[in-house]
Order: C-alpha cells, then sequence, then structure tokens
C-alpha cells in the first residue's frame, strides 16, 4: 500500500539522526513491548507480514507522532482486538477479564523458549518447482504497480531499471501471505539500483541501493 511508511526519498522529515554507541533499547517498555510481540505471535493467530501489515496502516497522523517500538504496540493491541485475545475492557484496566475468545490460547513461551526462537529465526525459504526467470547480471525493470494491500516493493523503487546482484531461492511471498491467502512462494532476487536511476540527476553518481525484490515485481529489460 502506499503509506506514510514508505517514506525512502521524501523531503520535509529533517535527516536521520545517528546515535554514537547507540542501545539496544532507550527505555525498559522497550524491551517489554518486544517480549510480548514475540509471546503474542506464538499463538500464530498471525504471521510476520500480516504484523508488517498492520503498522502500515496505523493513521498516517498518528503514525508520525509515534516512535518505532509505539508504532509495534499500537499496531499489536490492534491485532489482539480483533483476533480476540484480549478485550477493550482488558486493554482499559489492564485486568484480564475471563473467558473469551482468546483465553483458551496455549501459554505464551518462556523467557529461555523466546530466546531460542529469536536465535533460530523463521526462514521463508521454500521449493517450488517453476525456474528462475533472472541470473545475476540481468537487467531488469521494476512494475509500476500501486496495490491497496501489503507489498515489499517501495513506492520510490517502482518503474526503475536495475541490475540483479543474485538469487536468493524461492521465498514466501508477503504480498499474499500479509492478508493470509497462503504463502505463494516466487524466487527473490538482490537487485542493485543507482541512485541516480531512483532520485534522478542531482543524486549521488557513486551511490546506489540494493532491494531484495520477489520475481513478480520485475520485468526483463
Amino acid at each position: 500500500m502506499n503509506g506514510i511508511h514508505d517514506m525512502g526519498g521524501m523531503h520535509g522529515f529533517g535527516r536521520i539522526p545517528i546515535e554514537e554507541d547507540e542501545p539496544v533499547f532507550h527505555a525498559e517498555w522497550e524491551a517489554r513491548v518486544l517480549a510480548v510481540t514475540l509471546a503474542v505471535g506464538a499463538w500464530k493467530r498471525w504471521n510476520l507480514d500480516a504484523t508488517r501489515c498492520a503498522r502500515e496502516a496505523i493513521p498516517p497522523a498518528a503514525y508520525l507522532q509515534m516512535s518505532y517500538y509505539e508504532r509495534w504496540l499500537s499496531a499489536l493491541t490492534r491485532q489482539m482486538l480483533d483476533a480476540g485475545l484480549v478485550t477493550e475492557d482488558e486493554l482499559r484496566t489492564g485486568r484480564p477479564g475471563g473467558a473469551g475468545a482468546g483465553h483458551d490460547a496455549a501459554a505464551p513461551p518462556d523467557a529461555e523458549t523466546a530466546r531460542a526462537m529469536l536465535r533460530r529465526g523463521g526462514s521463508t525459504l521454500r521449493t517450488i518447482q517453476a525456474e528462475p526467470r533472472f541470473a545475476a547480471g540481468d537487467g531488469v525493470r521494476t512494475v509500476n504497480r500501486h496495490p491497496a494491500g501489503h507489498t515489499r516493493l517501495p513506492r520510490y523503487a517502482r518503474g526503475r531499471n536495475g541490475v540483479v546482484v543474485c538469487h536468493h531461492g524461492a521465498h514466501v511471498l508477503p504480498d499474499s501471505n500479509a492478508h493470509f491467502r497462503g504463502e505463494c512462494p516466487q524466487h527473490l532476487y538482490a537487485v542493485r539500483f543507482t541512485a541516480r536511476e531512483l532520485w534522478g540527476p542531482d543524486a549521488s553518481a557513486v551511490d546506489s541501493v540494493t532491494l531484495d525484490l520477489w520475481e513478480s515485481y520485475l520485468d526483463a529489460v
């Protein structure tokens, strides 16, 4: 979808602050948001792509006023409500309300299990029968589509020419998985774009951006 989250190359938002010795978390509550996200995610009521889609759906004015982990918390709260894992009353009071749609879920992972989950990760690599259309060195052009749903093709890179750097194998397609329409795995490629191709002649002549893009995002040049 086209939203405020897709800010690459947009003007007017100031410089990106760079912190020396940046901490993992700026406050304890941020660590707790990450922990709750992992714990609730273990119930498998949604997937990673759906979580990203939920953060993108935050209204623009609210999105810009939130910090990174505030966006996580806002989206997670909405997902939990929609899935029936909590109620509005429980959120307002901070107290469990008794039996409900989400209260029969299995217990969330303990701290050690959560650490193991983080170390292990969740591979999206899949095996498919189709052969890859592209190989390293091939010229490609991204499609210029503006879907209403989730996509991993940034707005600033649509309709642009690039060169395939490598083939990552076949991976779950976020555009489908985020909306629970199946994994629909496709071949995934790293594609390099010059900065001038993305942002015009005033951009640096020596800079480039490399994006991981699914096959349906690409046409041959």
